[in-house]
């Protein structure tokens, strides 16, 4: 099976990786699991920078999407097995398995659902690239 990113859907799959797709169970979905913070834990920890962000719904790591230079989120992924993602994005609600390939349902997640609304877009304010649009997978 491969996987196909929703960040990339809309211009064609820029990244396609085997993954095995009976590893989604159950157990994917953690309602009660708040997020691991406002932003994607790598890039904060790197001083790296994020296009939009993702929320895995089993730990509540929040990792980068796929069209942001590091992919955290998809990395997280497939490193912990953890293959639904839902958006961290405001306004955005939506699930996406990894494993299907595929949008999925889910229930509603802990609070917050989405990081801060004065948060800029790309993000972190002040580690933006002026030419970020380019640097964009």
């Amino acid at each position: 099976m491969e996987l196909r990113s929703p960040c990339t859907a809309d211009r064609g799959p820029r990244r396609i990786v085997a993954y095995d797709a009976a590893m989604a169970s159950s157990e994917d979905i953690d309602p009660s699991v708040a997020p691991s913070g406002p932003g994607c834990v790598e890039c904060l920890e790197s001083d790296g920078w994020w296009f939009h962000l993702r929320r895995c719904t089993r730990c509540g790591h929040i990792g980068c999407c796929d069209s942001s230079p590091s992919q955290h989120a998809s990395r997280h992924a497939f490193k912990e097995r953890h293959p639904i993602i839902h958006s961290f994005e405001p306004g955005e609600d939506w699930f996406w398995d990894y494993a299907q390939n595929d949008f999925a349902e889910g229930p509603p997640l802990a609070p917050p659902t989405h990081h801060p609304l004065d948060q800029p877009v790309p993000g972190p304010e002040g580690r933006v690239p002026p030419d970020w649009e380019y640097l964009l997978n």
